[in-house]
């Protein structure tokens, strides 16, 4: 093959993904990779071709994407040959991050399309971690497959594959009620049996409030703690309502930006993977808290909408159609009536979103500016991750069944965000909802229309249930809880985040500039937000991003402007 061919070919693989592979061609340093592509001289890189060949394109073991530059050569050879993974399931006792020890300190190499799915959509696809050779077993994938060997994903709480459930006159509504007590009782005792001071991360929304109940039955010791993120959202009241009543002490924790991200880096050294969840932050601060106040587990009340089931509402419907896989020009967001329009730069952005991936909460970079970030065709590596769901995809029958496997997905990750801030703050996890036996029986045992009820009401027995115990709540007017203050970051943290990205730059060369170009329209949540996926994801990779002579992550200072 020419230099010319050959050049031509590695130019082309990043975007293609399937021309080449990235672990044969694609190494670090990738500045000096990028600065080459961009000279169009052929005579130029016909010089230059020596030096590509001798600093970009050695070889080295299978699965070792562009790391020379962040590992040892013996580290990096070593990691090569394994292969670990890791059984995210919450419906176990405890996960075990064990094979991960050590990676904190740069000992693996980092998967660069995992970065770009984190910015494209707040998590790494799975069965991917942002560690090249390490992949996870999370909600439908069976933990027994090699993750690393084209695992299946099969998500077996479908709807459509549920064995003939009772007919809503066949039951009784009150022994259903007993019986959802029972056992969610008997999951939340089960789970939270190796805590001796629990602490709930309570909201006002129906699952916390369905799990207090409960929690109060089988553990009355428990204190319950609301976050308040910010102006928009509030349910303190409703929470410490539900929480006194019940029995149980309630506290409070007002969202201040500076010491919250304080906290995740302080943590993040200990924290084994990465997932930019929009209440990531908000985690790291309740779990720092709880530790500080000698609490040693947390209760969280996740993982009930994947058996319940998730009606699609108009809103969704419509931003589905919106979804059209468009590449819009980023020069239409520069104008002052758009970038300061929040519903005009979400429209726009759904626009150029896949239809799927609009199911995905928030707003997120473009395939375009992640495209700029890294400065090559790295969305299209990403949006293949989504073949592993296609075949269940393709099965669904129904909008709702296409909902449903979009939050298997993105659960995995709103799950993990609680798994990795436990882990580095050593403090045990509780998902009662996450249990055998009340998943199967909901599953199973429940009329339909008291899981999804007519007009799109969702979680009907669970409402039934809350209605023994409470009339009305201000969550069914309007809810939304561990949220962030997303401007207040952007606005106090703005230089310290800019100098996470100079350092960065190796990885993402674009940072620093999107950063500079964005930093007064920053007032916008739209922009707001992706500023905080580079403030939750650049420290962390700069942590693991070998480099001898760079300083700790939390020994940088932030410069004020």
């Amino acid at each position: 093959m020419t230099g010319k061919a050959r050049l031509r070919q590695v130019h082309a693989s990043p975007g293609n993904c399937r021309g080449v592979r990235p672990d044969a061609a694609w190494t670090l340093p990738f500045t000096k990779l990028r600065s080459a592509l961009l000279r169009h001289s052929w005579l130029k890189r016909k010089k230059l071709h020596g030096r590509l060949r001798r600093h970009l394109f050695l070889r080295h073991a299978p699965g070792d994407l562009m790391t020379s530059a962040m590992l040892p050569k013996k580290k990096h050879t070593a990691f090569a040959r394994s292969r670990i993974q890791v059984n995210l399931s919450p419906y176990q006792d405890e996960v075990d991050f064990s094979p991960l020890d050590g990676l904190e300190h740069g000992d693996a190499p980092l998967d660069l399309v995992s970065i770009a799915d984190l910015l494209r959509n707040t998590f790494v696809y799975p069965p991917h971690s942002i560690y090249r050779n390490v992949k996870v077993a999370g909600s439908g994938f069976d933990p027994a497959q090699d993750m690393h060997d084209n695992p299946r994903f099969h998500y077996l709480f479908q709807s459509a594959l549920a064995s003939p459930r009772p007919a809503a006159d066949a039951t009784d509504d009150e022994e259903l009620v007993q019986t959802y007590h029972r056992l969610l009782c008997e999951a939340a005792d089960r789970a939270t049996s190796d805590m001796r001071s629990p602490w709930f991360m309570q909201s006002g929304g129906k699952d916390s409030t369905s799990m207090a109940i409960a929690v109060a039955e089988v553990r009355p010791d428990t204190t319950c703690i609301t976050y308040l993120g910010g102006r928009e959202e509030n349910e303190i009241a409703s929470a410490r309502f539900v929480a006194r009543k019940l029995g149980l002490r309630h506290e409070a924790l007002v969202c201040d930006v500076g010491r919250a991200y304080d906290r995740y880096l302080a943590a993040l050294p200990r924290m084994p993977l990465l997932t930019a969840d929009f209440a990531a932050l908000s985690y790291v601060d309740l779990a720092t808290e709880v530790k500080a106040h000698h609490g040693d587990g947390i209760i969280d009340a996740l993982g009930a909408d994947q058996y319940f089931g998730t009606p699609v509402h108009n809103k969704e419907r419509l931003l589905a159609l919106l979804a059209r896989d468009l590449r819009l020009p980023q020069t239409m967001f520069s104008s002052r009536f758009i970038s300061h329009s929040f519903p005009l730069c979400f429209a726009l952005s759904t626009l150029q979103m896949d239809r799927f991936e609009r199911y995905f909460p928030g707003s997120r970079f473009s395939d375009s500016e992640v495209d700029g970030l890294f400065g090559w065709n790295i969305s299209t590596c990403s949006r293949q991750r989504m073949d592993t769901f296609h075949a269940d995809l393709d099965a669904a029958d129904s909008s709702e069944a296409v909902r449903r496997i979009s939050l298997i997905v993105v659960e995995s990750a709103h799950i993990a965000k609680g798994m990795y801030a436990s882990k580095a703050m050593s403090l045990r996890l509780a998902y009662p909802y996450c249990d055998d036996q009340f998943r199967d029986w909901i599953f199973n045992h429940v009329p339909d229309d008291h899981l999804i009820g007519p007009r799109g009401v969702n979680k009907v027995l669970m409402r039934q249930y809350i209605a023994k115990h409470f009339n009305e709540l201000p969550y069914v007017k309007a809810k939304g809880c561990f949220r962030f203050d997303l401007r207040g970051l952007a606005k106090q943290r703005f230089d310290q985040v800019y100098a996470f990205a100079e350092q960065t730059s190796a990885l993402l060369p674009g940072a620093p500039q999107w950063l500079l170009a964005h930093r007064n329209r920053l007032d916008n949540k739209y922009f707001a937000s992706k500023f905080y996926l580079l403030a939750i994801t650049l420290p962390w990779l700069l942590s693991r991003m070998h480099d001898t002579h760079r300083p700790p992550v939390t020994a940088i200072k932030e410069r004020v402007s």
